[in-house]
């Protein structure tokens, strides 16, 4: 579909300024397609579609409750009309693979994988894979390296969750939810998680073979919650070219020593503070120590977190949507998205900011399509309707 987008507040070439944009056959362009339909953007800024590389929201569509399970293809489509609704555009489901049952076992991404491969097209979402292998499920890592080949290639993530929970002593409450994710009495995933634990001499060996098969398969690598610069070092020597959610500022510090993206949730900023003591990512993002600001767990936060940073009137913000969209875009090696720049895709977002700390989103296009729209039809002039100057 071609279009002119005219009269927006257009954030390109590191600013916003006012002007005109031309998308054909779903490609930004420099020059206007004939009879391209006219969308009037007066009032509206015209922003990269954000790209989130971490989301588990989608679980909360398959299990709004512990044990109370819905159909999968339903939940994955409810779960893209919210990701477009707020302006994400390209969406990586972050998968977990553990060693649990329930929610979070191999049965349960392979249900979610297969349905996701089977209707992915139908999506208006630009919708990917984000493996989160739990380093101490020994016994999935055989089929979690057969995903790694899919197409698109899945992020893949290195997750444990396990050592924490045995040598920090997790809360009683913290053991109760994670057994009521996985369908089990609390003393029956006790019992499960010593059994799991005492495996632990073989994880690092299954860290190293399931790294060296991403790095020769193409997979981006990333690290979660490093809890040190020693840890960071060493995921580093594995590929992992970014951290995920360092668990200390020394960490996040270390890896943007180097020049690496540390990854925090948007929900951190949204809500004012992590919800279980982590960093808290607006400091991070004013400290230069935060470069990607994902979903997490709540699909509406990397727009609100934005506008909560900054303002489209302030100097800053072209930086600060760089960390929703351009930033997440090249950590996830996507190179044709995440600024609207001639030859790139023509995935962007129109929002209404006139109330900054609710912005609300307009209209979503992916690829060149309308995939949302919130009183765009309003907005659409007749083809043929001459065009402002840039």
């Amino acid at each position: 579909m071609n279009w002119q987008i005219q009269g927006g507040r257009v954030l390109t070439d590191r600013r916003l300024a006012t002007g005109n944009l031309s998308v054909t056959g779903g490609i930004l362009t420099e020059v206007r397609a004939d009879h391209a339909p006219v969308i009037d953007a007066d009032g509206l800024f015209v922003l990269p579609g954000i790209v989130d590389i971490h989301g588990d929201g989608f679980e909360r569509q398959i299990m709004p409750r512990p044990g109370v399970r819905f159909d999968t293809a339903l939940a994955l489509k409810d779960t893209d009309r919210q990701l477009v609704a707020n302006g994400v555009t390209t969406a990586f489901y972050g998968v977990t693979v553990s060693w649990e049952p329930g929610l979070r076992s191999l049965e349960a991404a392979e249900r979610l994988i297969g349905v996701l491969c089977n209707i992915r097209d139908t999506l208006a979402c630009d919708t990917r894979l984000h493996l989160r292998w739990e380093t101490f499920a020994l016994d999935q890592m055989a089929q979690v390296i057969k995903w790694l080949s899919l197409v698109p290639r899945p992020i893949i993530a290195l997750n444990d969750h396990t050592t924490g929970s045995v040598l920090k002593g997790a809360s009683a409450r913290k053991i109760g939810q994670m057994a009521e994710r996985s369908s089990l009495s609390r003393e029956e995933y006790m019992t499960l998680l010593d059994r799991v634990w005492s495996r632990r001499d073989d994880v690092a060996i299954a860290i190293e073979t399931l790294a060296a098969t991403a790095r020769a398969n193409g997979n981006v690598l990333l690290a979660h919650d490093e809890a040190s610069p020693a840890e960071r070092t060493h995921f580093r020597a594995l590929g992992a070219k970014a951290s995920e959610f360092p668990l200390t500022l020394e960490t996040a510090k270390a890896a943007r020593q180097m020049g690496e993206d540390v990854i925090l949730g948007a929900p951190n900023v949204v809500r004012g503070g992590s919800h279980n003591g982590a960093l808290d990512a607006t400091d991070a993002v004013r400290a230069g120590l935060c470069t990607v600001l994902t979903s997490d767990y709540h699909y509406p936060s990397p727009l609100h977190a934005a506008f909560r940073l900054s303002s489209p009137g302030a100097s800053d913000f072209p930086s600060i949507w760089d960390l929703v969209s351009a930033n997440p875009a090249r950590v996830a090696g996507l190179e044709d998205r995440g600024s609207l720049v001639a030859g790139r895709r023509a995935d962007l977002v129109l929002v209404d900011a006139q109330d900054p700390a609710h912005p609300h989103v307009v209209a979503t296009m992916v690829h060149g399509r309308i995939v949302y729209s919130s009183g765009l039809l309003q907005r659409r002039l007749p083809v043929g309707t001459p065009i402002a100057a840039e």
